[in-house]
């Protein structure tokens, strides 16, 4: 007995003393954690430096409504690409909006003296661009966090005393991987004289190891309680992509070994083109030139998910009439918010913010069919950019050598085509509701003229502010009636497309449908905060809405 005791103490000592042998990871003070915050944002920094991606700016300036609580009283629209070397510039891709520069902005460019006005919005991508660090601003740790699948560190951070104007005061999210900040939320203080800080919300995903890019940025101001004296009211939605745009070339190809054949094919398609298919091939030629174009300036997505949903339609449009084209026609996503469509060749061309609103999938048939019938019948305004000189042009200048728009019988010939598809079509017997989406831009038209002026192809609205585009659709739809809570006539932006900043490839966003508890629930055309579910790079999940989730009825 006492040698199986003194067994039991040996056997116990070696495994103390083996325990005692291996090495300790020693703990991470909040210090050690903050310095590596630091880092890791510095790093983020050097990395960006030789980047410009896009930054799109869309704003609503609000009123209070009875109905509604919050509705559009008047928008603002701004595109450029950001430049974040060490000296900060900018290049615009449409005409400055004066009135949005000086009422909104007057603060950032006092503050940080660059010209980019409607850029200030962009500027909270960084906390602080040149003095984050624990010198400058006291680091309060808060709680631990799950936004979406990263769990995350969160921190209060303000300015030291006897800092300059212009130092973040809010609240950080630290994924607690690798440190890095995931979310910034907050403003800028102190307040410069005769000048403002907006409330910013801003969002980076992991799109390429290692690092979290800046991509949504929402801003709010306004407060309709009673008693308020807020002057500005607004929401704005900042998206940035285009990182790492890829330009289309096929140098691979001048590797790839070529083999003439020695037989000869003699079926009809191998032999020289008829005049009719010779002038379908015209047009495609410079349909692709216009598509390549797009695409390498970084206002086209790549080839993917939604231009197949998007083809499936037209197929369906195609087939239930009886129709057959020399050539396929395809589609492709524009990946600008103002509701526009254009053809060029035998491609039709959709912008993210329409898809984004339509309410369904008979919506989404109204959209193509008019551009479908500008195929049908032959009115292809782009032949002239199968030259490829006129493709040789700077990024920035892509919307004063564009142009896709039709003459008011084109359009009118469109509309009456488009019906006829429609009638003969799946469609035919839920016309109601993209009638109610017509209705819709018609009535908050006058308010988001921004939003409903295309830039490149064809909008819904003429120069008076009315719907110009499939007007009987309109006309036999029902009344708008807010507070019918099953009709909902378009949806908030944001909730259809989810784009990938880093190489601007795009898919649809699956969501549930939320219960429509009130005519405020509704949101039609109007900005939404963003709240996407934030994932490591290479994990499998599904597409996630990056806006609050919006009401989808059935299709």
């Amino acid at each position: 007995m006492r040698i199986w005791h003194w067994l039991i103490a040996v056997s116990l000592l070696f495994t103390l003393s083996a325990g005692a042998q291996q090495p300790v990871a020693p703990s991470t003070t909040m210090d050690q954690v903050v310095d590596r915050v630091v880092e890791r944002e510095h790093a983020l920094m050097d990395m960006l430096k030789s980047r410009t991606p896009f930054v799109e700016t869309y704003l609503q300036d609000v009123k209070f409504d009875p109905k509604t609580g919050r509705a559009p009283a008047q928008d603002h629209y701004f595109l450029g690409r950001m430049d974040l070397s060490e000296r900060v510039d900018r290049r615009d891709y449409l005409t400055s909006d004066a009135s949005f520069e000086r009422h909104l902005l007057g603060g950032f460019t006092r503050l940080f003296k660059f010209e980019y006005r409607p850029m200030g919005f962009s500027w909270m991508i960084y906390a602080d661009r040149d003095d984050f660090n624990r010198k400058t601003y006291d680091f309060k740790f808060v709680q631990r966090e799950f936004l979406g699948d990263i769990r995350c560190l969160v921190f209060d951070v303000s300015a030291k005393n006897g800092s300059s104007k212009g130092r973040f005061r809010g609240r950080i999210w630290v994924e607690d991987h690798d440190y890095n900040i995931v979310r910034l939320n907050g403003f800028y203080e102190p307040r410069p004289r005769n000048a403002y800080f907006f409330h910013m919300d801003s969002w980076r995903l992991n799109l390429i190891p290692g690092y979290w890019l800046p991509t949504y940025i929402y801003s709010e101001e306004g407060d309709f309680s009673s008693g308020s004296k807020d002057k500005i009211a607004f929401r704005a939605q900042t998206r940035l992509w285009g990182y790492d745009v890829q330009k289309g070339g096929q140098g691979g190809e001048l590797t790839q070994m070529l083999v003439d054949s020695t037989v000869k094919d003699e079926s009809p398609g191998t032999q020289d083109a008829s005049p009719l298919l010779a002038q379908w091939q015209w047009q495609q030629r410079a349909g692709d030139n216009v598509i390549e174009r797009l695409q390498n300036a970084g206002l086209l997505a790549p080839e993917g998910e939604v231009d197949k949903v998007l083809e499936t339609v037209v197929n369906s449009l195609l087939t239930s009439n009886n129709v057959e084209l020399p050539l396929p026609v395809h589609t492709r996503l524009l990946l600008t918010s103002p509701l526009e469509t254009f053809s060029v060749g035998n491609t039709i061309v959709v912008s993210r913010g329409l898809v984004d609103v339509l309410p369904d999938e008979a919506s989404l048939a109204m959209v193509l069919s008019h551009e479908l019938a500008h195929i049908i019948l032959g009115h292809n305004m782009g032949s002239k950019y199968a030259f490829n000189d006129r493709m040789l042009f700077s990024d920035e200048s892509v919307y004063q050598n564009f142009g896709f728009r039709h003459v008011p019988q084109e359009e009118t010939a469109a509309d009456n085509k488009a019906l006829e598809l429609l009638k003969n079509s799946p469609y035919a017997q839920k016309l109601d509701t993209p009638g109610l989406f017509l209705r819709q831009l018609a009535e908050r038209g006058p308010a988001l003229s921004a939003l409903l002026t295309p830039h490149l192809g064809n909008g819904f609205m003429d120069r008076k502010g009315a719907v110009d585009r499939m007007v009987a659709l309109m006309n036999a739809a029902p009344a708008l009636d807010p507070e019918k809570l099953s009709q909902i006539a378009a949806l908030p932006l944001g909730g259809r497309v989810k784009l990938n900043a880093w190489d601007d490839h795009a898919e649809l966003i699956k969501t549930t449908p939320l219960a429509i508890t009130s005519a405020r629930a509704k949101m039609p055309l109007e900005v939404t905060p963003f709240f996407p579910r934030l994932t490591r790079y290479g994990a499998v999940v599904n597409a996630s809405a990056p806006a609050s989730a919006s009401p989808i009825p059935g299709k």
